[in-house]
């Protein structure tokens, strides 16, 4: 038995150091940086994250795109914060979310059940003010067009027609939303895809935050 699970160690040990150089090295590889240079019009989108999970910052009026429509403030528990300007909008897997309003309470059964695919997933969106110098988010300057195509990705990851879901706070909610979360498909993952559509160089696969971040 102390065999059999000294050998079960192991494996695990493997596939978890596996699965961390695989992260390093599709992280490490360029794409997209077809975004021409911004000119006076570009917006400006921040990307932030907590070590864990990141989500993309964007305005709610830019470009022509008004996510006032998409997002509004009767979702809240407390309305009063859609008069903020901005929005903080991340892609994730659905009981993680809702299961884990703090992070003492995530469980190892949740994380396991994650990384070996789910099917239900959400957008969880913030409702907050422009992001100032010094809150750790970081800056990145699109073209219009550029922000129309993030736009673009965002809305066709909500599932038409989804729920609501009342958030963590009065300033914040979850839509359902398309795709499966993995291993491979994650939140941060999804991330680095919605910044290459929008024409941003980024590494090619993106598991973790550092992958992210370390391209912006």
């Amino acid at each position: 038995m102390a065999t059999a699970t000294g050998r079960l160690a192991a494996a695990l040990c493997v596939l978890l150091f596996g699965y961390a150089l695989a992260g390093a090295i599709g992280g490490s590889i360029p794409a997209g940086g077809a975004e021409p240079r911004p000119s006076s019009r570009a917006v400006t989108i921040w990307v932030e994250s907590n070590g864990i999970h990141t989500a993309i910052i964007v305005p709610k009026r830019a470009a022509g795109v008004d996510w006032r429509r998409v997002f509004p403030a009767r979702d809240l528990a407390d309305p009063r914060y859609g008069g903020y300007d901005h929005l903080a909008i991340g892609w994730g897997e659905a009981a993680f979310f809702l299961e884990t309003p703090r992070w003492r309470d995530i469980r190892p059964a949740t994380i396991a059940a994650a990384a070996i695919g789910s099917d239900r997933s959400l957008i969880h969106v913030d409702h907050l003010p422009r992001p100032r110098p010094g809150d750790g988010a970081r800056a990145v300057l699109l073209s219009e067009a550029g922000y129309r195509r993030l736009a673009a990705y965002i809305a066709g990851s909500l599932a038409p027609r989804g729920q609501v879901h009342r958030g963590y706070g009065a300033y914040d909610a979850f839509y359902t939303a398309r795709g499966c979360y993995s291993a491979i498909t994650t939140c941060n993952a999804w991330t680095g895809a919605a910044l290459r559509h929008a024409g941003v160089r980024m590494g090619r696969w993106t598991p973790f935050p550092t992958t992210v971040m370390w391209w912006l």
